[in-house]
């Protein structure tokens, strides 16, 4: 199934992170680790039950990082699928928790909820007919049948998106399917995180990393040989390096930075998420990779307390 894989972000405080994204938006947190790459900050997944590709919003917090600006070559909206009769309830909801939001709009035939997280990332609801049938993870109070069900779309903001919209297409499987305005849609077959639009903005400001800004966009491959297959052809095809192969534990990913500059990842489904801990206890405990736990003392002596509802 192609599609997003994951997003990862960049906020300030990992413990309001926590908050909004389990008490305020009912994501499930599937893995508190680190980023393997800088080990004294916190690596926090968020998801479904068990955290199925396409339903997995990652952060780093960088609580001193400066605010980020979006802007050309980045991600500028990650958008979530909840049931069509269901947006009523989020702006409800969005009302009573203070949540910075707009009035809902139409967006190639569906209804759109903007609003941003605590550090101003720009993220929406979308309202899918037929969603309610689909499996949603639901523990705290909000009612299942109102609950996220994973990646509707990403938008990018780009120059110019042709080289771009040629690497989703060739590479990742997705097809144009329409546009309004400046912005085109591109879509691969599977529901969960299958849609790409690209907002075509020339003559914008370049984007800016900080608090609020999306780090990267991660696209599935099945395994590692269909992962080496998609890399060949971002090479070969596209003219376009990429980096070896890393393994992130619970999942193997290979990097890029697509022509219109944003950084792309390609990340494999397997192993999950339940590879170093049951579905009943994931995000509980601090897990780190093997290489990392003989630091294991130096690591948590610097990483703020996070405790997690049992």
């Amino acid at each position: 199934m192609a599609g997003v894989h994951h997003v990862t972000a960049i906020c300030g405080r990992a413990e309001r992170n926590l908050a909004f994204y389990t008490h305020v938006l009912g994501l499930r947190l599937v893995k508190k680790t680190v980023n393997f790459d800088d080990p004294g900050t916190y690596h926090l997944y968020y998801g479904d039950e068990v955290g199925h590709p396409g339903t997995i919003l990652t952060f780093f917090p960088w609580e001193y990082a400066p605010l980020g600006r979006a802007g050309i070559g980045q991600a500028e909206q990650i958008m979530f699928r909840v049931p069509a009769s269901a947006l009523g309830y989020w702006m409800h909801r969005f009302l009573e928790r203070g949540v910075a939001h707009e009035q809902p709009i139409k967006r190639f035939g569906e209804t759109t909820l903007a609003f941003a997280d605590p550090d101003g990332l720009r993220m929406a609801l979308v309202a899918v007919a037929g969603s309610e049938v689909e499996p949603a993870w639901s523990a705290g109070d909000i009612p299942r049948e109102h609950a996220i069900r994973g990646f509707h779309s990403v938008m990018l903001m780009l120059e110019d998106g042709a080289r771009t919209a040629a690497v989703l297409t060739d590479v990742f499987g997705f097809a144009q399917v329409g546009r309004e305005g400046s912005v085109h849609r591109l879509r691969a077959k599977g529901a969960i995180g299958g849609i790409v639009d690209i907002h075509e903005a020339g003559g914008f400001l370049p984007a800016a990393m900080g608090r609020g800004a999306v780090h990267h966009i991660a696209f599935r491959a099945a395994d590692d040989g269909a992962q080496a297959e998609l890399a060949r052809k971002v090479r070969d095809n596209h003219g376009v390096q990429t980096t070896e192969r890393k393994d992130r534990h619970y999942f193997r990913s290979i990097y890029f930075r697509e022509p219109g500059g944003t950084l792309f990842e390609i990340a494999t489904d397997q192993p999950g998420f339940t590879v170093d801990e049951s579905p009943a206890v994931l995000g509980h405990a601090l897990k780190l990779p093997q290489f990392l736990e003989l630091r294991r003392k130096e690591i948590e002596a610097v990483l703020p307390p996070l405790e997690v509802a049992a």
